[in-house]
């Protein structure tokens, strides 16, 4: 009996797959990690000690590591005070670390709305754009345009006033005469 060449190739896969599984365990369930200390154990220890762990927070009032309220992003100060509290590094209180948080974030900020403003005023000053350049042409060629019908009305209108002597020239006869 022969099988169609797709189902062959299916059937190898399936047969690899069984066999690179058949050197791991039937249950493939997660390793589970080892049992995590809890951060009341490192009390009395020192700040360097209590922040390997990343979930503790030591507090220098009491030298206590406690777990880290996560439920909030700040301690409350019913925990721990700002400025006594430690998490992550031992140099660094909260205090300072949200001050020097804000200044960074801040110039940041204040850096990317330069450099937006700046691109923005260069874009500008760059000149003008091809369409912008068609439409001032046109508007000039029509402007060009325009003045020259005007000069050609303004000789017909001349010339008319000339014809039926509306226009003051010294030269023609029946001139009106201007009362003093």
């Amino acid at each position: 009996m022969t099988f169609p060449r797709q189902l062959q190739v299916v059937a190898a896969a399936c047969l690899c797959v069984a066999v690179i599984a058949e050197g791991q365990p039937a249950t493939s369930a997660a390793p589970t990690p080892p049992p995590r200390t809890p951060c009341s154990a490192y009390t009395g220890r020192s700040c360097e000690e209590c922040l390997k762990n990343v979930s503790c927070l030591w507090c220098f009032t009491n030298h206590s590591c406690l777990d880290y309220p996560a439920s909030s992003v700040l301690p409350p100060s019913s925990l721990c005070l700002l400025s006594q509290a430690r998490w992550g590094v031992c140099w660094v209180n909260f205090e300072a670390l949200i001050i020097a948080m804000a200044v960074v974030s801040g110039t940041v900020l204040l850096s990317i709305a330069v450099c937006c403003c700046c691109c923005c005023c260069r874009r500008r000053s760059s000149g003008l754009d091809p369409d912008e350049e068609r439409l001032a042409r046109r508007r000039e060629e029509i402007k060009q345009r325009s003045d020259s019908r005007k000069a050609e009305r303004m000789v017909r209108h001349n010339e008319i006033r000339k014809k039926y002597g509306l226009v003051p020239d010294s030269d023609h006869p029946y001139s009106r005469f201007e009362n003093e």
